[in-house]
């Protein structure tokens, strides 16, 4: 079932934008935006009844009726709020991931200075995060246009948002585990001591990402 919403019209308007934020998820800037503009257009149509003669609270009501209920108003919002969160989704996973061939470049990290060479185990590793690293830039770079350039096509604007929260947070939870998992694999003992900024560089910002990927499943 969707959501519900108060569907009073008999409110003024303050309290039918506190009802219209309530509902409205996403991120700061694209909803106080979306706000703003609902209420520039409230205030400007509550002027307008009243100069038609109709008292302040009266007007207030007749423009809040005039521009519909939140059951008909939230989700065209929502929508919009779903586009700009998957938009700041694959902008910022396409910023950790094509990052992330720099700080893996060899002789940086103790899995790679071992005197006794990589175990099979360690290559293994590397290369299935080398693997999973371009397959997430190359469709982080996809996710960016989709959520750009896309938004014309009816199937992109339908499961877009969807698509790139599930590659997103898959993305963040896989190379973040895989890159723990090399440095701990290492023989070294500047290996296991790698996990330290392994979390930093690596994990802490697809952790962001995860994040991120989260709030545009809420939107």
């Amino acid at each position: 079932m969707g959501p519900r919403f108060a569907d009073n019209e008999d409110v003024a308007v303050d309290e039918y934008l506190a009802g219209l934020r309530k509902a409205l998820p996403g991120p700061r800037r694209k909803r106080a935006d979306l706000l703003a503009e609902a209420r520039d257009h409230l205030v400007d149509a509550t002027e307008a009844f009243e100069a038609d003669g109709l008292t302040r609270t009266a007007a207030e009501r007749a423009a809040v009726a005039d521009f519909g209920r939140l059951s008909d108003v939230v989700p065209a919002y929502r929508e919009e709020l779903s586009v700009a969160q998957s938009r700041n989704t694959a902008a910022l996973l396409f910023g950790v991931m094509i990052l992330q061939p720099l700080i893996w470049q060899p002789g940086v990290w103790g899995w790679n200075q071992d005197l006794n060479g990589p175990s099979e185990l360690s290559v293994l590793l590397e290369q299935l995060v080398r693997w999973i690293g371009g397959a997430s830039i190359a469709g982080a770079v996809i996710a960016v246009l989709a959520t750009n350039f896309g938004q014309r096509y009816a199937v992109v604007r339908q499961h877009g948002s969807r698509v790139t929260a599930v590659f997103a947070l898959a993305s963040a939870v896989i190379v973040s585990l895989g890159g723990v998992s090399m440095t701990l694999e290492s023989s070294s003992t500047s290996g296991h001591l790698d996990v330290i900024p392994v979390s930093a560089f690596v994990v802490a910002p697809l952790l962001l990402v995860a994040l991120q990927a989260l709030r545009l499943v809420r939107a």
